[in-house]
This record gives structure tokens, sequence and C-alpha cells, in this order.
């Protein structure tokens, strides 16, 4: 319930009252109350409409104690009083766009825009974001708290920008889009790999991200990298839960309709040549759909497109990515050069897959003792159990 409704009730409610942090606060009273009273009471038969109709009371009746508030709370009240739907109000696409919008307002801080969102519409936990963000987690909840604050001081309106305003908000809009499927492609620890509902949110919003920006070419290719990358989902883990490698994966498991879709858009947003990062990543989520079989896979051109990546995205990241590619293209010695050299990078000593693509170069190269150092390290950092697993039964199989 508090996952598939999070981002709605937060929405719905900061329209209402115009402070996400006391939207914020309200949900999660009214997550707390629904835990007590529907174990007892039962389910209501809209359990969105119920979470919203609480959670703004609850807001209602805090403004009510915050005598500073009082033009707030008679707009509060104003909306409070108007007619409801049947079953209860639910926020539209276009509330959640305007809650994504104000979350990554540019007189907010760069880091802080895409984890506020993060935490604001997909109800992530500090900790998830500051994995996701490879940042202590007492370093991430500063920042929620200074942007939640700017929001707030600053008077930021709750709604989506008009055509003036979009380009400079629009590049932290599909970064928080990207990094919330991420999150759910491949979950940052826990017990589990993947966090379906957190892709399928991800791609619902880069749909309407698209129907609000049809002709936006850099929207286009981030739709279609989560098309082509989420097609592969239900073959990445055995039916007894284990992980299952790209090269691997039983390609008549991969959801065509989703590979044709996300296809189509590649070539549609290339054909604007006004090439970006997303565009370029599709690219490569479309070799590798492409390849009827792991042994066909152009890792050449994947190793050329992550190159051309570096040129909008210079990150470690994307290096240790073109590292992978091209030793698949010139051998497992040609990237390790490239993985060592990186390796000194803060940031990528947190990230558990620099230690795995270490360890399988390693491995192929027959250096037992600093494969195995590689793998412990990679498990050392706690990536999800299906992952861990495999990382153990890598090993022992030597």
């Amino acid at each position: 319930m508090f996952r598939a409704h999070w981002w709605a009730a937060v929405a719905a409610v900061t329209r209402q009252v115009g402070d996400l942090e006391l939207a914020e606060d309200a949900v999660q009273d009214a997550c707390a109350a629904a835990l007590a009273q529907w174990p007892a009471e039962g389910w209501p038969s809209s359990p969105r409409g119920w979470l919203i109709g609480t959670a703004r009371h609850k807001a209602l009746d805090r403004l009510r104690r915050d005598r500073r508030r009082m033009d707030k709370e008679a707009e509060a009240m104003r909306e409070d009083a108007a007619p409801h739907a049947p079953g209860g109000w639910t926020a539209g696409t276009d509330d959640e766009l305007a809650l994504i919008f104000t979350c990554c307002h540019p007189a907010l801080d760069p880091a802080a825009r895409v984890a506020l969102t993060l935490r604001s519409v997909c109800g992530l936990t500090t900790a998830e974001i500051a994995a996701a963000f490879l940042v202590p987690e007492p370093t991430m909840a500063q920042r929620l708290v200074r942007a939640k604050r700017k929001i707030r001081q600053a008077g930021i309106a709750f709604r989506v920008p008009g055509p003036g305003d979009l380009p400079a908000r629009l590049a932290a809009v599909l970064r928080v889009v990207y990094l919330v499927f991420t999150e759910g492609h491949l979950t940052a620890g826990g017990g589990a790999l993947i966090r379906g509902e957190l892709c399928d949110q991800a791609i619902r919003l880069a749909r309407a991200l698209a129907a609000l920006l049809p002709s936006e070419p850099e929207v286009l290719g981030l739709l279609a990298l989560l098309l082509l990358t989420d097609a592969r989902r239900d073959a990445r883990l055995s039916p007894d839960g284990d992980l299952v490698l790209l090269a691997d994966q039983d390609r008549g498991r991969w959801d065509r309709a989703m590979i044709d879709e996300g296809e189509a858009l590649v070539e549609r947003a290339l054909r604007a040549n006004r090439p970006g990062p997303y565009q370029v990543q599709a690219a490569i989520a479309a070799c590798h759909s492409g390849a009827a079989t792991a042994a066909e896979t152009d890792w050449r051109e994947i190793a050329l497109l992550y190159g051309e990546l570096l040129r909008y995205e210079p990150s470690p990241m994307a290096e240790a990515n073109r590292a992978v590619a091209v030793a698949m293209s010139e051998g497992p010695a040609a990237g390790l050069v490239i993985l060592d050299t990186i390796g000194g990078d803060a940031r990528l000593a947190r990230w558990p897959q620099l230690h795995i693509a270490r360890a399988e170069l390693l491995r192929r190269l027959g250096r037992r003792t600093e494969a195995i150092a590689a793998y412990e390290a990679a498990i050392a950092l706690e990536p999800p159990a299906p992952e861990r697993a495999y990382l153990a039964r890598r090993m022992r199989e030597w």
C-alpha cells in the first residue's frame, strides 16, 4: 500500500497545503494510521482515496495548530470543502509531474534535487538514496532537510513549468526518472535484486514526460532506454531466484513488445539529430536487444558508444562500463587496464559492480588470488542477496 500510493498521496496533499515537508509528514502519519486501523476494520474500498483523505485532514490539523500559516490554512480549507469524486480523490499525472518539477526546481542544489524526488516521489528511505548516490547516510539526510527548507522558504510553486522554464528543469527531472529506474532495476541492497514497482513507476513517469514533450529527443531516449532494459526483467532471475547474467539469459523470455517499442523510440529520437546521454545509452541497450544470441553482440560498437557517452557524462561509472565492453571486444587484459586506472576513485570503492567486473576479468586471466579478493570486496559492500549468492557461487566454482 505504501509503495503503490505514496507518490499520489504526497502529490495531492502538497498541492492542497503548499508545503512538501508537511505533506510528507501527513502521509507518513496516515500510513501509520492505516497500519493500526486496517487489520481490525478491513481495507477500505479505495485505499489511495482513504490515504489521501486521512493525510489531508492530518495536514489541516497541523496547520490549525500553526497560527503563522493562517493564509495557507484558509486555502487548504477551501480545497477541503470542494466536492470530490466518489471513492475519494486521487492525484493525477499533472499533480505527480508537478511534484517532480517542484523537487527539481533550479533554486535547489543540483545534488539535492534527485535525492529529494527519490524521497518525496518514491518514498525511498534515506539509506536507500544514500546507497544510490554512494554517499554516507548522514550526508544524504542533511541534503534532504536543506532542500525541503529551501522549497518552503523560497515559496517554490507547485506546478508544471511553462515552455520557457522547461529547458532549465528537464535535465534534473530526467535524471530523477533514470535513478528511480536504476534503484528498481538493480537495488542497492537488501533481499531483492529487482524492485519491479519502481521500474514500473519510472516507466510510467517517462511516458508522462514523453506525452508532455513529444519532440524532445532526450525524453524519448530515456523512455527507450527504460523499455529496452526492463524488457529483460523476467530473464534476470532463475525460477529459484538466482541471478542470471546477460550472456546466459533465455532471450525468449525477453518482452518483445517492449523491445520493439524501445527500438522504434531510439530511431525516432536519433532522427532529431540532437544527441544526448540517454539516447546513447538507449542505443547501447538496442545493441543488446538486437543480438539474437550473446555471441552475436557487437561489443566493439558498444565500446564506441560508451566512449561517446563519456563526452556527455565523464563519470567513472561510464568508464567502468566501457572497460567491460573493451574486455569483451579486445580481451580481459585491455579491460582490466581501464578498471585499474579508474579504481582509485573514492566513489567507485563503494560500488560493488566495479569489484565484480574486476573479479570476472581477473578470473578470465587466471589470477585466482586477486579475483577472490575482488569477489570478497564486492560481497563486503552487501549487494542484494541474489547477487551475493551468485558471487559466493563463483568463488566456490573455481
